[in-house]
């Protein structure tokens, strides 16, 4: 099944270049291009792609408020947003992940890793780094509200308290399984049983749930 992908950028240009790059990958469709947010909510909303690239600043309605618009509507529950910005420490990339945003993508990023990024996020796995993870919450954290599913981070056992402190460095499935002695499949039931509990969208959600709770904190060695 191929990776059936929205790109939303106001700038003709840009997006023809976004469009070009995926659909010439194989396993990776290009179903729907939207030059504002409101067009990109509804073809999300018609189309149900796997993969929606959103630019943060468009007319009409923006990257974030459009982000905002798919993760509160169940059905599009499988929809992973990837915001698109200029700049890494943007100051709506926090609020965008918050908002639902799977990850972010500078738009100087080489084509290989665009490639690489939208079979990732597809595929459920985490797209932020380690490195980018750590800038990207020290800068922002302190400043952003708490979110209300923070009080459910009680009814976590200890077991699944350290899977998500594990999400939040970033680590992958197959990495929380080295570090804590199971097996991939393992820490992604972990991982599926946490996001139920927390009413989280995905891993990138954890991060933010874990650093705003205090479950993690920024600073850690480099």
């Amino acid at each position: 099944m191929s990776v059936r992908v929205v790109v939303a950028d106001d700038q003709s240009l840009v997006r023809a270049g976004f469009v070009a790059l995926l659909d010439a990958q194989d396993g990776i469709e290009v179903v729907g291009e939207a030059e504002n947010g409101e067009q990109a909510v509804r073809l999300t909303r018609e189309l149900v792609p796997d993969v929606v690239l959103m630019d943060i600043r468009m007319p009409i309605l923006d990257g974030l408020g459009a982000t905002r618009m798919i993760a509160a509507e169940s059905q599009l529950a499988a929809v992973k947003v990837v915001v698109l910005t200029t700049f890494e420490l943007d100051e709506y990339v926090f609020e965008a992940m918050r908002s639902g945003a799977t990850g972010f993508l500078v738009k100087h990023t080489e084509p290989a890793d665009l490639v690489r990024a939208i079979r990732v996020v597809a595929d459920g796995e985490a797209l932020l780094s380690p490195g980018v993870t750590r800038r990207l919450v020290a800068e922002f954290a302190a400043h952003a509200k708490r979110p209300p599913q923070t009080a459910a981070l009680t009814e976590l056992t200890d077991r699944e308290r350290e899977v998500m402190g594990l999400v939040a460095e970033g680590l992958t499935n197959a990495e929380i399984g080295e570090r804590l002695f199971m097996s991939p499949a393992t820490a992604r039931t972990h991982v599926s049983r946490i996001l139920l509990k927390l009413g989280a969208r995905d891993r990138t959600q954890l991060v933010v749930m874990a650093y705003e709770s205090g479950m993690v904190r920024p600073g850690w060695q480099e």
